[in-house]
């Protein structure tokens, strides 16, 4: 930290046209899980604050729940996905080591003739990693209208006798669909850490696993499993998350007590009300869903912002500070002032 460049002048902003979000129908309580799970209801709810979280099915995948929130982010912008122009995908549970997750979601949403990558920022930090590249590539000039999908099939990740990892996670999808915008409005400054010591605090493993007959055990993704340090994610969520956004605020000659939303990564509850507590805001200045669908790694910031839009809590104008963070230890903020439909450019379409 420390060395920052300087941003490119140029004539336009990168706003938020829309916001997609898709979530699988299934639905796994917190009583479900005392089935297959040393766990408690309870307990649960007064440690983490999930009650329940959603579950994909059997034949969803990654690219499926991708590709359903990139058509609703199109349909709430009342635009096509085929007049879409680049779709990055943010995964770490991509359908196929390759090619991209993201020329799936192309081909499902009908985005023919967009081009597509993935980027892996390590999870739940790729709800600002993966807005920041989708921001670059549209700042370049060379893209008009960008999707940036953030999906994640991470049940698929558990180790179900672990309660650890499997009482937190949720599957989800969300989509971020950027297009040019008035130069004053859109994304401002965003920060980027990542704290390699604490590689191990919050990832999904590659090791050989067994019951204790000697019977091999394998997740979704074979022998990767997922493993965190509560206490890990505990300490540097609300310890440095918190500067960080300070940090940011400052640099953008802007305070905590005025900015009128915070949509921060949902890791569990008492972490979003220990950040909050931490700025000096009061709790009624974020949103929450981890209540409904647990952590849903890098989707949960897009998510946040989304259900804030359908809350009535965004208006034109209103300034936003995103904040996700996770596996690295790595987090991400940025500052942005969020747009109203007049704000954004007509894009050609031919």
């Amino acid at each position: 930290m420390g060395i920052f460049g300087k941003p490119l002048e140029r004539s336009w902003g990168v706003g938020i046209r829309a916001v997609g979000g898709y979530l699988p129908e299934k639905s796994v309580s917190n009583t479900d899980l005392e089935e297959i799970l040393l766990t408690r209801d309870d307990w649960i709810r007064a440690n983490i604050g999930v009650e329940t979280r959603r579950m994909a099915a059997d034949d969803e995948r990654t690219s499926d729940l991708g590709a359903a929130a990139l058509k609703d982010a199109c349909a709430r912008a009342g635009i096509d996905p085929a007049e879409v122009d680049l779709v990055i995908c943010g995964t770490y549970t991509p359908d196929n080591m390759a090619p991209p997750a993201a020329m799936l979601v192309i081909d499902k949403a009908g985005a023919h003739g967009a081009t597509g990558f993935d980027i892996n920022s390590g999870a739940c930090p790729g709800g600002v990693f993966a807005l920041d590249v989708g921001a670059k590539y549209l700042a370049s000039g060379e893209y008009r209208r960008v999707a940036v999908v953030l999906a994640d099939v991470n049940t698929r990740t558990m180790d179900w006798k672990d309660p650890g990892p499997a009482v937190i996670f949720g599957d989800g999808a969300a989509c971020y669909l950027l297009e040019r915008c008035r130069p004053e409005r859109g994304l401002g400054p965003t920060l980027l850490h990542s704290d390699p010591t604490r590689y191990q605090s919050v990832w999904v493993a590659r090791e050989k696993r067994a019951l204790r007959d000697g019977t091999p055990l394998t997740s979704g993704f074979g022998d990767n499993f997922a493993q965190l340090s509560g206490r890990d994610v505990h300490d540097f969520a609300v310890g440095e998350v918190p500067v960080l956004i300070k940090e940011l605020l400052a640099r953008a000659d802007r305070r905590a007590d005025a900015i009128d939303l915070f949509a921060l990564h949902q890791a569990n509850l008492y972490i979003v009300r220990g950040i909050m507590a931490a700025l000096g805001v009061p709790e009624d200045r974020t949103v929450t869903n981890i209540e409904k669908y647990g952590n849903t790694s890098g989707a949960s910031v897009p998510l946040v912002l989304r259900e804030a839009q359908d809350l009535g809590r965004l208006a034109p104008g209103d300034e936003v500070v995103l904040a996700a963070f996770g596996s690295g230890l790595s987090v991400g903020v940025a500052l942005l002032r969020w747009c109203g439909a007049e704000d954004f450019e007509t894009v050609a379409t031919s």
